[in-house]
């Protein structure tokens, strides 16, 4: 026989309880039905019994709508042959549960014992007429389930109960209906409940007791998944599980079955099959005994938001007897309920976890029993902190793999997670982590993300300029996002965008389709206002991208380093700047574990930095480097002709996309340097841009005033500059605006190259980078597009998909 259980929601609508007589008449062998109260029922007898309770007459209107929820019910789904006797019968229950309420009403007080009985008429009704619905016979709970207390959470006296039990189901016919949570106590007979949930653990007792081949519990979910569907998108169900690891899950907050449920079921080894009534042809989570050869190292994560930690401190501690049994013994005998417990080796503190509306009544009750202590300065201190988060991964096969624990930190220590408080048992099915409440979602995202390692992985990216790269960056993002997800197994939600006027931020991603609509309805960007609500936002895996020059962008890369967000820079400010800045935002990002990359700074798309870090890594040593770097002075120097003067030259440049809204940085050798500054550096010279020797062939007094004072001097340089270039044209050479490193000193200059020279015949906007090391005493040589909104936003991404490597 079986066991099916349904909950509130269950039986909570006429479509759902339609569902329910499908389930029940699929199922061939003999089944005991418990069913729950109908969804909201008991929440709504324990208000109107409160109203009853205070005098207030508004507790009628409460008891009416429980009269009318039940009717409607039956009204849709018991046949018209049925329907009068069936609402005669519900109506003699409701008439009881009128005239108890009145009682209080009038009396003005309600104890616990009358609260039972008012509660329990939830149960009662909806049995009833599931019973009818599904020509069942019905069977009184109350005579079978017996406690050994009234209050509300009362223990079930197995070795009475399960007699009863068996006698009650002896002659079972095809089904039979039974009400859970209800119950009564052992000698008195007076009513009881089991809980919050506690129909679940009926169910248990009656399936152990008849010990049935399974207790099949139907919700309105897929059973147990591997994290919380609601904070985890990517969490799936979980097919298989021991009573342990479902215990474990349950105690930690995964609300799916009431964890005493599963103590009966485990001792007379009933399987139990949590499944989804709305979706009945699922498989669901099966709990059992049986051995799951299935190889991951846990089996689930649960969390209990809303912890405060209870610290009991003081070196006297090491001398004062049973300690421990005092502090729980205290909070016991309070009602406080812990779920974390963490203490020093050398005995000196000890930390509680229970929930924040008990954390006042925890100190005042941990105060009074060790005041005499606290006087002596036995005991330090009792304090508690609050805010906080317990995250509990749970497997049975962790007891047989070496590293959970580091996979754990590391997971949370990448993305910027402190560990407040650590506990695991030496059984090694849980591991328990406190950690700040704020970080709960970011720490579930990461472990679940570390340890479950899903079709796909997340990097989170908030991009900054949307101008030619970054425009062009987003619409390659949008373009292979779905490559990404069948080839690479990366999903790239990009959860921000900015301009320079406004900023969108929304955790579930862009649309990449309208960002330009959307920004216009943004908030104001300013780099302070970035920072903070990339901040705030503490998304797991999260990549800050800078597509802007902006000084003001490359200054907030440090405070996101330090809260373990990964920086991609198109931006050269950061890299060819100060140098200890430079190095500070390198190392942090190393002791971090996170990423700051900054590959297009020097050749666009090029592998150039990748390209001399191996070779440094390898234990290569740079010897000398000549490089174009400036894929706009290339493309100039390339264009100018007899019909094209260099002011034309320019301002193609431009057009095509190649040169700086203000050409001028280009002309100046600026950019180049900058280049060179970052090539320097990644060869592990140190250097500064005002060590750079300079060779500029256009006059400093040029690049004073404003753009248009620019382009009218320029215009009347061009006829200069053509006399120049026709004695370059005479012997056969061309201009090329060189950068150099050599032996450690540093200089950018045009330089006139013949036809025997590499950089001869550079043709476009292409750049090339000659590298002479200690072991290629040939050079190395890189060469391609070194400009270029397309090429550039690539580069950007090679950095970004590189990030992904980090697990």
């Amino acid at each position: 026989m079986k066991v099916l259980k349904f909950d509130g929601a269950s039986v909570g609508s006429i479509k759902n309880l339609q569902q329910v007589k499908r389930i029940v008449e699929s199922v061939e062998e003999p089944v005991v039905v418990v069913v729950s109260a109908v969804d909201g029922i008991t929440d709504k007898l324990i208000t109107t019994s409160n109203l009853a309770a205070t005098g207030s007459t508004t507790y009628i209107d409460e008891y009416n709508d429980i009269v009318k929820i039940h009717n409607q019910i039956i009204e849709g789904i018991i046949p018209t042959s049925m329907k009068e006797t069936v609402l005669r019968e519900v109506a003699l229950l409701h008439e009881e549960l009128g005239n108890i309420l009145k009682g209080v009403y009038l009396i003005k007080d309600l104890t616990d014992r009358t609260e039972n009985v008012i509660l329990s008429y939830g149960e009662r009704i909806s049995s009833l007429f599931i019973s009818r619905f599904i020509d069942a016979d019905l069977y009184d709970s109350r005579t079978f389930i017996k406690t050994n207390t009234s209050l509300v959470g009362s223990s079930v006296d197995m070795e009475v109960s399960f007699p009863l039990v068996r006698k009650a189901f002896q002659n079972l016919s095809k089904r039979a209906v039974a009400a859970g949570f209800i119950a009564t106590e052992v000698d008195s007979d007076d009513v009881t409940v089991l809980g919050r949930h506690g129909s679940d653990y009926t169910a248990s007792i009656i399936a152990s007791a008849l010990n049935a081949n399974e207790l099949v519990i139907w919700k309105t979910g897929n059973g147990f998944m591997t994290a919380d569907p609601t904070v985890i998108s990517k969490a799936y169900p979980i097919d298989k599980m021991s009573y342990t690891e479902a215990m474990e899950l349950c105690n930690f907050g995964a609300n799916v079955i009431f964890p005493p449920t599963i103590y009966p079921a485990c001792n007379a080894n009933v399987p139990i099959r949590i499944k989804n009534m709305l979706n009945p042809d699922f498989a669901g989570t099966y709990i059992s005994n049986d051995k799951d050869v299935e190889e991951k190292t846990i089996k689930g994560i649960s969390s209990i938001d809303h912890t405060t930690l209870i610290t009991v401190q003081g070196m006297g501690l090491l001398g004062v007897q049973s300690v421990n049994g005092r502090i729980f013994s205290a909070l016991d005998l309070s009602d406080i309920e812990t779920f974390f417990v963490s203490q020093a080796s050398s005995g000196s503190s000890i930390s509680i976890g229970v929930r924040d509306e008990d954390a006042k009544e925890a100190v005042e009750v941990l105060g009074d029993e060790f005041e005499e202590e606290m006087a002596q300065g036995i005991v330090n201190s009792i304090s508690a902190e609050s805010n906080l988060a317990t995250i509990a991964i749970v497997g049975d096969n962790m007891k047989q793999t070496t590293g959970t624990a580091g996979k754990l930190f590391n997971a949370l220590g990448r993305n910027n997670i402190n560990i407040i408080a650590l506990a695991q048992g030496s059984v090694e099915t849980n591991i328990s982590c406190v950690v700040k409440s704020e970080n709960l979602r970011k720490a579930l995202n990461s472990i679940h993300e570390s340890f479950f390692l899903s079709e796909y992985q997340e990097l989170n990216l908030f991009v900054v300029g949307t101008g030619t790269v970054g425009g062009s960056l987003l619409e390659q993002l949008h373009t292979q996002k779905e490559l990404l997800m069948n080839q690479n197994g990366l999903k790239v939600k990009v959860i921000g965008i900015a301009d320079v006027a406004n900023f969108i931020l929304d955790r579930d991603g862009v649309d990449l389709t309208c960002y330009n609509e959307l920004l216009k309805k943004g908030m104001p960007s300013t780099p302070d206002a970035l920072k903070k609500a990339l901040i705030d936002l503490n998304i797991y895996n999260c990549v800050f991208v800078d597509c802007t020059a902006s000084g003001a962008i490359a200054s907030i890369y440090k405070d996101l380093l330090l809260h373990n967000i990964s920086v991609v820079a198109a931006n050269k400010i950061a890299a060819s700047g100060d140098y200890d800045n430079y190095m500070e935002l390198k190392n942090i990002a190393r002791k971090r574990g996170i990423k700051y990359l900054y590959e297009t700074n020097v050749g666009a798309g090029l592998p150039v930095i990748n390209t001399i870090n191996d070779l440094i890594f390898s234990g290569d040593r740079i010897l000398k480097i000549q490089a174009v770097l400036s894929g706009t002075l290339n493309f100039i120097f390339n264009t100018i002709s007899s019909e094209i003067p260099l002011s034309k030259a320019i301002r193609m440049a431009m057009e095509a996309r190649f040169a700086e809204p203000d050409p001028r940085i280009d002309l100046s050798g600026k950019d180049v340097i900058r280049k060179l500054v970052i090539l320097a550096r990644e060869s592990g010279i140190r250097v500064e841009q005002d060590d750079v020797e300079k060779n500029l062939f256009i006059p400093s007094d040029f690049f004073d005033g404003s753009l248009d004072d620019f382009w009218k001097k320029v215009e009347v340089f061009d006829a200069e500059f053509e006399e120049r270039r026709k004695l370059l044209e005479k012997e056969n050479k061309r201009w090329r605006f060189v950068a150099t490193l050599d032996n450690g000193k540093t200089s950018v200059g045009l330089q006139a190259v013949d036809s025997r020279h590499p950089f001869y015949d550079l043709e476009g906007s292409n750049n090339l980078i000659i590298i002479n090391t200690a072991r290629y005493k040939d050079p190395m040589m890189i060469r391609g597009y070194g400009a270029g909104a397309a090429v550039t936003a690539a580069g950007v991404f090679g950095d970004i998909i590189s990030i992904a490597n980090i697990r």
